[in-house]
């Protein structure tokens, strides 16, 4: 694959609305649909992934899936991108479970633990990716209700699916949370995401931490500028068009740019990786 096969700004007009359609972006997302070829490296293992319906989380699903995975997919209610995640997996030939709702709440975090262990029969792999994110030029512009929903949406359920999950989890388990290059760089104009994503790093250097004596191994990937549709959807028009331009690169990743991580994180070939974290940022180090 050459780097010429990959879209570079300026990207023409978009904006949308909030959380925002894989089907409205131009160009489109790349997920790996002609791309990833699995080699049964999860085969027959059970995942949850969070925040599957569009973005890095359906590359992730694909990939997945392609590797032998089953998977259930929380999403909020995005149900026509979820539907396409679905038939994705599908297509490989593996099990889907749809699940909308909120995950801000704690008590649908633990139903997505119980439907998840319940209809595919156990669980190996838990992917916290689901996030909420708003541009803000003034911290007096954050609201107080904003500051609550992107760290309930970004942390906290991280907190109720993880601690709901444990007790399903085996020696060999593996759980990968989506940090960002925002952990280590953060926006000013993102500061209630970044901040945020500082907080899942720490999670999961914690975690791994408390986790190894169960077998279970903790990561994280931390992503720099990925194209999806929480960009359209959350971020003024110039940055849009420009989107990219800022790391050496000078292009946006791709969703089926981040999936290998995710997949190599997932499995034994990882046995011995946990509390790291795996930038994707298009040459940009973080420290």
């Amino acid at each position: 694959m050459t780097e010429t096969q990959f879209a570079a700004p300026p990207f023409p007009d978009q904006q949308q609305s909030t959380p925002g359609s894989s089907a409205a972006m131009d160009p489109p997302p790349d997920y790996g649909e002609a791309t990833y070829k699995g080699s049964g490296r999860l085969a027959g293992k059970k995942s949850i992934i969070t925040g599957a319906d569009s973005g890095i989380g359906r590359a992730v699903a694909l990939a997945f899936a392609r590797e032998g995975a089953d998977i259930l997919v929380s999403y909020y209610n995005e149900d026509d991108d979820a539907r396409e995640t679905k038939r994705l997996v599908e297509e490989a030939g593996r099990k889907c479970v749809l699940l909308p709702g909120d995950i801000k709440s704690a008590a649908h975090c633990r139903k997505i633990v119980e439907v998840a262990v319940s209809q595919l029969g156990g669980l190996d792999i838990l992917v916290n990716n689901a996030a909420h994110q708003a541009t803000f030029s003034l911290i007096e512009d954050i609201s107080d209700e904003e500051w609550d929903i992107t760290f309930r949406t970004n942390i906290h359920a991280m907190f109720y699916l993880t601690k709901a999950a444990v007790p399903h989890l085996k020696k060999g388990a593996a759980i990968i949370n989506t940090a960002s290059i925002n952990a280590d760089a953060p926006s000013p104009q993102l500061l209630a995401y970044a901040t945020t994503k500082g907080a899942i790093q720490n999670f999961t250097g914690g975690l791994a931490q408390l986790l190894a004596e169960k077998g279970i191994r903790v990561n994280c990937v931390a992503p720099g500028p990925i194209w999806t549709p929480l960009i359209p959807s959350t971020m003024p028009p110039q940055k849009v068009k420009n989107f990219g331009k800022q790391v050496p690169m000078q292009r946006p990743g791709q969703p089926k740019e981040l999936a290998p991580a995710y997949v190599m994180l997932a499995s034994e070939e990882a046995s011995y990786i946990s509390g790291a974290t795996v930038a994707v940022t298009g040459g940009k180090p973080i420290i």
